[in-house]
């Protein structure tokens, strides 16, 4: 974590001008959680999407992305209540069984990693999901036909095969929702189904993740209490945003992935080659 928050986090003393820098990037992060937290409820996914760049352009990327991982191991928790019928459970296992399987590669890509490439890992792949999912959308040209495009039918080895990439991201940039996301709409799963599932997968693999970082790579003691102070935001934001999720619409649901993880996407390349050019 970047060291002014950090000491600031920990009661340690710090001038006026600091202080308002600190208090400035708290109130950053607060309304990041928050938003994050709202889209997520709504959507099924987009924490990670949404917070991931914002943590990343105010602090280290490990503290970032380990503080992503907290949260979002509490939000799906909470969000995932009231949704627990609409969970595929045989789909739900395959995706945790092939995380299981990358989470290991992601591990050791987190602790061996370039700080800009990780940025430029986070948007370049962010951004090409947001390509696909709007290729996903184009129409039939059957009237009458649902606008979005089925590229192949769901299998079991999919399953396993989308759960291994999501478990590398996951351990990587904090990210399992994108790789599962883009594969569910692209087979043509239901939204209900999409985002119950999503939830249920992160609650799992968030979990299993964040005692992976804390086995193997340790998390910080301000990186914890850090997030103990943010996850009210995401509480608040999650119970705010689950109403409003209920009711959403199919083409509402594909509309909003698109420009979430297409703004995200671009947001976060652009931070890296600023990174890059001025290293």
């Amino acid at each position: 974590m970047n060291a002014g928050f950090g000491s600031w986090l920990l009661g340690m003393s710090l001038d006026a001008s600091a202080i308002g820098g600190m208090l400035g990037t708290f109130i950053v992060l607060a309304a990041t959680t928050f938003s994050s937290a709202l889209l997520y409820a709504i959507s099924g996914f987009g924490f990670a999407v949404l917070a991931a760049p914002l943590f990343l352009l105010f602090l280290d990327p490990a503290p970032a992305i380990q503080l992503v991982i907290i949260i979002s191991t509490v939000l799906s928790i909470v969000v995932l209540r009231g949704l627990l019928p609409a969970i595929a459970p045989w789909l739900l296992l395959r995706l945790a069984l092939g995380s299981l399987v990358g989470l290991p590669l992601g591990l050791v890509a987190f602790r061996y990693a370039d700080p800009i490439l990780v940025r430029a890992a986070v948007g370049a792949m962010i951004f090409g999901f947001a390509i696909l999912m709007a290729i996903s959308r184009r129409p039939s040209g059957q009237p009458g036909q649902d606008k979005r495009w089925t590229a192949f039918a769901m299998s079991p080895g999919f399953d396993l095969a989308a759960g291994a990439v999501s478990g590398i991201a996951a351990a990587l940039v904090g990210q399992p929702g994108p790789p599962v996301l883009i594969y569910l709409l692209l087979v043509g799963a239901a939204t209900k189904t999409v985002r119950a599932t999503l939830l249920a997968f992160f609650a799992l693999s968030y979990g299993v993740t964040l005692a992976s970082h804390e086995a193997t790579i340790g998390i910080p003691a301000p990186t914890w209490l850090a997030a103990g102070i943010l996850i009210p935001f995401a509480f608040f934001g999650g119970l705010a945003g689950r109403p409003i999720g209920d009711r959403l619409g199919a083409e509402a649901f594909t509309l909003l992935a698109v420009a979430l993880l297409a703004v995200a996407g671009a947001y976060t390349l652009g931070a890296a080659a600023l990174a890059f050019v001025t290293a």
